[in-house]
């Protein structure tokens, strides 16, 4: 990650922009420009053109990247949410979460694979490219630190066709609903999550992890009134 207390800066690595899940073989499609999200022979054309799937796509290819660096790493967000079982609708970026420690050998790793990766002005994350799509590395959660005993608690579960780490629905709420306040308080995106995962959340640590902030205790109280918990 680059070190940057001005604007963001796009950071550019040459090399080989192609990424593979499976060796080149005869009659298969040559592989994606995982930065355009095109295939040579197509004429700049934009694939895939659901952006639901190019979406699983960006989690696939860089949940690999990151298996094959050897990286300790759970995905997050609205991809987490489908692995679990949740919604196929999938919200406007990938998530996954690493140790704060963990950034600049992710970022070096994803550049590596030829992936544009950044910094933003905020101070808990880096950003790649991936299929067009926005890719978060995310290192803090609702302030506070990822930690390895969170992402030991990950869950390996397909994406699709390729398996990887995924953040366990506890975790994943606890999350969301502590990261509520006066200026962050969408109920509306998180309820379907709520209701998804439920029986695979442990509702009482959630509440811990929350303590007595206002926001998350009325949306448990939202929750307990739709008889959700």
């Amino acid at each position: 990650m680059t070190e940057n207390g001005e604007d963001a800066m796009l950071v550019r690595r040459p090399g080989n922009p192609d990424l593979r899940l499976a060796p080149d073989a005869p009659g298969l499609a040559p592989p994606l420009d995982v930065r355009r999200g095109t295939r040579p022979d197509e004429d700049d054309a934009e694939l895939p053109r659901d952006r639901n799937q190019a979406i699983l796509e960006a989690a696939k290819q860089v949940g690999a990247v990151l298996k094959r660096g050897g990286h300790l790493f759970a995905l997050a967000g609205s991809v987490a949410v489908h692995a679990h079982g949740g919604s196929g609708n999938l919200q406007h970026d990938v998530d996954f979460c690493v140790r704060p420690e963990d950034a600049e050998p992710v970022a070096a790793t994803l550049r590596g694979a030829g992936l544009t990766v950044y910094t933003p002005p905020e101070d808990w994350l880096i950003k790649a490219t991936c299929f067009g799509q926005d890719v978060d590395l995310i290192f803090e959660l609702a302030h506070r630190p990822v930690s390895a005993e969170m992402l030991h608690r990950a869950q390996e579960l397909p994406v699709e066709s390729v398996r990887m780490p995924v953040l366990a629905p506890t975790d994943l709420l606890s999350g969301l609903i502590a990261a509520f306040s006066e200026h962050h308080c969408d109920f509306g995106a998180v309820l379907p999550i709520a209701r998804a995962l439920r029986e695979k959340v442990d509702w009482d640590r959630v509440r811990r992890d929350c303590g007595d902030e206002p926001m998350p205790a009325a949306f448990f109280f939202l929750l307990e009134r739709l008889n959700v918990i």
